[in-house]
């Protein structure tokens, strides 16, 4: 092994993407469980700001460019402020019991700290 550095050759590389990636899919497999009359409203709401988290991480990637970068990684802690938002209004209203919600609020809080991590080590980098 020649160090503990692993190359990032795409965004599918990054374990912030991973992570969003899995908190996205989480997601849908919890609101598969609301009910039908929820399909357009809280159902849609959660999958897509789930589903734009690791989407934004990966186009701010392609764009090839730190600033870009920057900019499309906060757009990604946007989506993810909204995630938790739809998460605990979910809980509020009896769609998600309360263990559901902690679980999902608790793995998008590492992938925030993640987020801004990352924001701080590309600032001081450009």
């Amino acid at each position: 092994m020649r160090g503990c550095a692993t190359a990032i050759n795409s965004y599918r590389d990054l374990i912030v993407w991973k992570a969003a990636i899995e908190l996205a899919v989480e997601c849908y497999s919890v609101t598969t469980a609301f009910p039908n009359k929820e399909a357009y409203g809280m159902t849609s709401q959660i999958r897509r700001s789930a589903a734009s988290i690791p989407a934004n991480i990966a186009e701010g990637h392609g764009r090839e460019n730190t600033g870009a970068f920057i900019q499309f990684l906060r757009f990604a802690q946007g989506s993810l402020k909204e995630l938790e938002t739809h998460l605990i209004l979910s809980g509020r209203v009896g769609l998600m019991v309360e263990k559901e919600v902690i679980r999902l609020l608790g793995q998008a809080e590492e992938i925030g700290k993640m987020l801004r991590s990352m924001i701080r080590s590309l600032q001081q980098k450009s």
